[in-house]
């Protein structure tokens, strides 16, 4: 399957990816939304910012998933795998703040990060704010 995450443009993650500092990917859901029970070890993941074009693949080499989150296990999560997931351990407030009532962590671990010649998608079908869309093939939505 291939995957595409759709970042935060301020937050400067896709950098980070490049850099090597950033090795997984989370999403917080306050209900259980793709990738959720849908990407495994081996699948294609794509990043995007948002506004822009594709413009990194990755490997998938791991996955976790945590649900019935409550404040102390949301603070675990963060305390053990936020440098993996932002690039830093310095956790700033707004993380804490973004998390603090969701029930649903997934973490995707990562690696042989390719810088891609860039290219757009259509999100046609799949919801104006979607920030994470699965496909069988990107080509399907590569523009």
């Amino acid at each position: 399957m291939d995957h595409l995450a759709i970042m935060k443009k301020s937050w400067g993650l896709i950098d980070k990816i490049i850099k090597g500092a950033k090795i997984a990917e989370s999403r917080w859901y306050k209900t259980k939304k793709a990738p959720w029970n849908r990407i495994t070890v081996g699948d294609n993941l794509y990043f995007k910012d948002s506004g822009e074009e594709v413009k990194v693949k990755a490997d998938v080499t791991k996955v976790l998933q945590f649900d019935n989150l409550n404040p102390s296990k949301r603070k675990e999560i963060l305390d053990q795998y936020g440098k993996d997931d932002l690039g830093t351990s310095d956790l700033e407030n707004q993380i804490r703040e973004y998390t603090k009532d969701k029930k649903y962590c997934i973490i995707v671990y990562f690696e042989n990060v390719r810088i891609l010649k860039s290219f757009k998608i259509d999100k046609t079908g799949y919801g104006a704010m979607s920030a994470w869309i699965v496909v069988d093939n990107i080509n399907k939505i590569k523009i």
